[in-house]
């Protein structure tokens, strides 16, 4: 079992995608409501080689020697990807060695006002940044951000990024994702904030997401689809210039690469001897937590766990035991 890496795991926005930890579990620099993992451990803007990039190389070199190669290798994991110093060495060392494997990297976009990470990330063929509020308050409310952050200047590095990764290359992607939390960011004060800032951005696609687990809030819940399908309509420019999109969730066994039942089983008698969270099962299993979190789709689907909300953050039960 790796270390570093991960999968694949699918997704409905990369495919079958190979995911790399960069940081450790939960350090980031936001403590977002909507965050399945729960809630941030170590909230923070320094920088540094969290986990050594030589050791990440070399797992990514024995998995690609073994497997055939995924869609995407995803720099992502638990955290904020871009807080591990040595991400742009990774992406340049890695293309040089597998040019024809895609990377993409998971973001918040909350460095990307600084050169250097701006540069670091040049190298890769996708970044997915996020942008779940153009507005202070909606923000603060829903990303809970480090104190020294400003959202001006996230939003002002985003557009620059995109200026740098297109200039150096047009056929270059970015993906820029939209967390919707009903009544924070669906004012019409918030959507047209949102439409100014993405006027900027020019991202290739805009992708809407929204709760399918519950986060570290209880009072968060879903969005209906009719709303999600109306904010699509509202933030598309309509001139063909970008795909707004919702993303869809995956629900089903037969839906989802690589589903293991025997994993199914072992995350099902795990909880049935008490209510766990996704790390606690990862401690008990050894499971990366978002292979895990795909399992917990299909078990909540079919009505076999549920998730309830403890102190610790969201717990996973078994359905006959939460009566």
């Amino acid at each position: 079992m790796y270390r570093y890496i991960y999968g694949p795991v699918p997704s409905r926005r990369l495919g079958i995608s190979l995911g790399v930890d960069m940081v450790p579990f939960k350090t980031c620099s936001l403590d977002c409501i909507y965050c399945e993992c729960g809630g941030t451990n170590e909230l923070t803007l320094e920088r540094s080689e969290y986990y050594p990039i030589d050791g990440i190389l070399g797992e990514l070199r024995d998995y690609l020697s073994k497997n055939p190669a995924p869609e995407y290798v995803t720099l992502s994991g638990s955290g904020e990807p871009t807080l591990n110093s040595g991400i742009g060495r990774l992406i340049e060392l890695f293309k040089a060695e597998y040019p024809s494997v895609p990377v993409a990297v998971l973001t918040n976009g909350t460095l990307l006002d600084r050169a250097e990470v701006r540069a670091e990330l040049m190298n890769s063929d996708v970044v997915l940044p996020s942008l779940d509020s153009a507005c202070a308050g909606g923000f603060g409310k829903i990303d809970r951000p480090d104190n020294k952050l400003d959202l001006d200047a996230i939003i002002d590095g985003i557009v620059l990024f995109r200026d740098e990764y297109k200039q150096k290359d047009p056929a270059k992607q970015i993906w820029l994702e939209v967390f919707i939390v009903e009544g924070v960011n669906t004012t019409l004060e918030e959507i047209d904030a949102l439409k100014a800032a993405i006027a900027r951005i020019r991202p290739d696609r805009v992708q809407l997401n929204s709760l399918d687990r519950p986060g570290t809030v209880d009072w968060l819940k879903a969005p209906p689809m009719s709303l999600m399908e109306r904010l699509r309509d509202e933030l598309d420019p309509g001139d063909g210039s970008m795909i707004v999109e919702v993303v869809l969730k995956y629900k089903r066994r037969d839906e989802i690469a690589s589903y293991r039942r025997e994993n199914e089983d072992l995350i099902l008698e795990s909880v049935a001897r008490r209510p766990l969270t996704t790390r606690d099962i990862h401690d008990i299993t050894g499971m990366h937590v978002h292979e895990i979190e795909k399992y917990l789709d299909v078990l909540v689907h079919d009505k076999k766990v549920k998730p309830v909300i403890g102190e610790r953050g969201v717990f996973y039960q078994t359905v006959s035991e939460g009566k």
